[in-house]
């Protein structure tokens, strides 16, 4: 494979407060070896390092053009896909993929050259459930119940493998089940940015009409996220929703001013 050869452009790894710069380096060997190049940093403990490349053997030109941020909205703001890693139950179950259907997911979205995130949290926790809360998907890496924890950049090469082999499977697939993922949808996806002002929006106003209450949330907008996350909206649906909640939002003030 050549230097080159970025088989999944516009399909991004992004890696949240990796403590250990060898876990980047391995990273980033595991990418190269399935054909995907693009890698974004949060926050890394220890970047540059002499370890990183160490361990990145022959990938040291995506260490080179990895992209270092300091939010986690820097890191997906622009996409219409985001996967979250995640090996715990939560309170809230989350639309979960096998590693298998992740790279079938991302395969179908990346037609739409809309851009794909796929998040790894720091090696002692995993990502924290504000950052989970961002994603569409979640994904489990199944493992033997003697020794469940897996090496971050052993953990990046399952699901960069699982990608690449969906992409090869395609030119063998017969048939798939329509929706709106399919590359005939009219609109590209509402990205990460949109979708967090919307929910940010959304909130604003289900607390002025006294329908939430931030102060005992009992997991409203969590299940609300959940809710949009799952469906999906395009950027015109997107649009709508803001709108109707523009409308609300007049309705109130109007009330108000009375």
């Amino acid at each position: 494979m050549e230097e080159s050869d970025n088989l999944f452009p516009g399909v991004r790894i992004v890696l949240v407060e990796t403590s250990h710069p060898g876990n980047i380096g391995g990273a980033a060997r595991a990418m190269k070896n399935m054909g995907l190049t693009e890698l974004v940093l949060v926050n890394p403990c220890d970047f540059p390092s002499d370890k990183a490349l160490y361990r990145a053997v022959s990938a040291e030109d995506l260490l080179g053009s990895a992209r270092v941020v300091t939010t986690l909205d820097d890191a997906i703001g622009d996409v219409g896909l985001v996967i979250g890693t995640s090996a715990r139950d939560r309170r809230i179950p989350w639309p979960m993929l096998t590693p298998h259907e992740c790279g079938v997911k991302v395969n179908q979205h990346a037609i739409k050259n809309a851009g794909v995130a796929i998040l790894f949290g720091p090696e002692s926790r995993g990502l924290k459930n504000e950052d989970l809360h961002r994603c569409q998907f979640h994904v489990n890496i199944p493992t033997g119940k003697a020794y469940t924890s897996l090496n971050l950049a052993m953990a990046v090469q399952v699901i960069c493998y699982e990608i690449l082999k969906a992409k090869l499977d395609q030119a063998t697939a017969t048939h798939h089940a329509p929706s709106h993922e399919d590359s005939n949808w009219d609109l590209p996806f509402a990205d990460a940015t949109a979708m967090e002002h919307f929910y940010v929006h959304l909130e604003r106003t289900l607390t002025d009409i006294k329908f939430h209450d931030p102060e005992v949330p009992k997991q409203l907008m969590t299940r609300l996220r959940r809710l949009f996350n799952r469906i999906r909206p395009d950027q015109m649906e997107i649009s709508i929703l803001r709108g109707i909640l523009s409308a609300v939002d007049r309705l109130g003030d109007k009330k108000t001013s009375k």
